[in-house]
């Protein structure tokens, strides 16, 4: 018997995910908007940039850094209820608890150098751009190695949330899900995008279709009856 049953008179009791849900939406609009449109900084520039061309860039770049990762700096704490969210899809699933706390605990801790660290670093060369080239082209080479560094523990992440979601038999996401998460382990920021929207789509199925019970997910129809 679902919670859902068990509880009629309590007033939407999905509230907590919902909430999770549109936190979810708000940062990844903002994150796209930050990194590939206001400081330019996905895709990654490149590793092969000279000095001068390092600091050309810092200076074409230098309000659209201080600006967008000024926002990432307020909404960074909105990943914390994204990863509570994806977190709790595995809790939901028939498979051990061990694949949730892994999961929140490897995107937790990538966060930082994945992403803050990044942020921070960047910030740093664009308010002084008069510093030593050199110490410019050391800050920028400094930033991205942050950033691309994570993306083996990024993989990982995937190639857990993968694993549960094809030996679950709750039916939380469809089997070809754990696939694409194999896709975007393996490629990133060639299927971000794609893989993104998906997963924010099939997030809002999850939780359209809970009964906050234990067993199998019911479908849309039988979730609302």
């Amino acid at each position: 018997m679902s919670v859902l049953a068990a509880q009629p008179g309590r007033h939407n009791p999905k509230r907590e995910l919902w909430l999770a849900w549109w936190t979810l939406v708000v940062f990844y609009n903002f994150f796209f908007l930050v990194f590939f449109v206001i400081t330019r900084v996905q895709p990654p520039p490149s590793p092969a940039w000279d000095t001068s061309r390092v600091v050309q860039w810092f200076h074409d770049n230098h309000f659209g850094l201080l600006a967008g990762f000024a926002i990432m700096f307020v909404i960074t704490g909105m990943t914390t209820m994204s990863n509570a969210l994806i977190a709790y899809s595995m809790r939901r699933m028939s498979v051990s608890r061990a694949f949730a706390y892994s999961y929140l605990i490897l995107y937790s801790l990538s966060a930082i150098p994945g992403m803050l660290l990044m942020c921070i670093a960047l910030t740093v060369g664009a308010l002084r751009p008069d510093r030593d080239p050199r110490l410019i082209a050391w800050i920028y080479d400094f930033a991205f190695l942050s950033f691309v560094g994570t993306m083996g523990v990024f993989l990982i992440g995937s190639l857990v949330w993968m694993l549960a979601i094809l030996i679950d038999k709750n039916e939380v996401f469809p089997k070809w899900f754990g696939y694409l998460n194999l896709c975007n382990g393996l490629t990133e920021m060639v299927v971000f995008g794609i893989y993104t929207g998906v997963f924010i789509f099939l997030l809002r199925r999850m939780i359209q279709r809970e009964d906050l019970g234990t067993g199998p997910l019911p479908d849309l129809v039988g979730a609302a009856r």
